[in-house]
């Protein structure tokens, strides 16, 4: 039985289409037919294809913040989060069958300025670069952004190279590295707090 909400079949629908065969080969009438949506009902509540893509990055965004909110608020060390943060990681992969990060995928089918879906795609990143900054300063203040940025990284090259190669060593190497980052910048941490005594 179809959803009643016109709005979100044709997300639902729209998002679906996107993730699977990317946003260039996905066109408006595909998605007006498999939402089972009149041609009027989708203009009325997307002017675009690119402002339906849009909403539906905004859409995860919105998601995603609330469930990094909850990891950064979780009562586990800020290396056990970001340890289980690249685990999880190697999960989401093979349930996804290594589809990738839907925000890199979409921009690099861009072959327009499209700088609604651009917007969504850098607010996104740069969201994610600052998780892993506020999880590093939690290790060592000092290095924090730098570290951070490291894992943030880290973190997107091995998702591209995973997606690239159909595997999860990319995420298993990549989470070997930040582990010794974490690893050396909590010894610096550490002989920064004795220096200080």
């Amino acid at each position: 039985m179809r959803k009643a909400n016109a709005r979100e079949r044709i997300l639902e629908t729209a998002g679906d289409l996107f993730r699977k065969n990317g946003y260039a080969l996905v066109g408006i009438n595909e998605i007006i037919a498999k939402s089972e949506t009149a041609k009027a009902s989708f203009y009325q509540h997307f002017t675009s294809k690119e402002i339906l893509c849009a909403e539906w990055l905004k859409t995860m965004h919105e998601r995603s913040v609330e469930n990094h909110q909850a990891l950064l608020e979780s009562d586990l060390s800020a290396e056990r989060k970001i340890r289980d943060y690249f685990h999880e990681l190697r999960s989401w992969l093979r349930e996804n069958d290594f589809r990738g990060c839907p925000y890199t995928n979409t921009a690099s089918m861009l072959n327009t300025e499209a700088s609604a879906i651009r917007e969504q795609v850098e607010l996104h990143k740069l969201f994610l670069r600052d998780f892993f900054v506020e999880l590093a300063q939690q290790i060592n203040s000092g290095v924090g952004r730098s570290l951070g940025t490291a894992l943030f990284l880290l973190y997107s090259g091995a998702t591209a190279e995973a997606q690239n190669v159909r595997d999860v060593w990319p995420v298993e190497a990549a989470t070997e590295a930040a582990e010794r980052l974490i690893a050396q910048s909590s010894s610096e941490s550490e002989e920064e707090d004795v220096s200080l005594l």
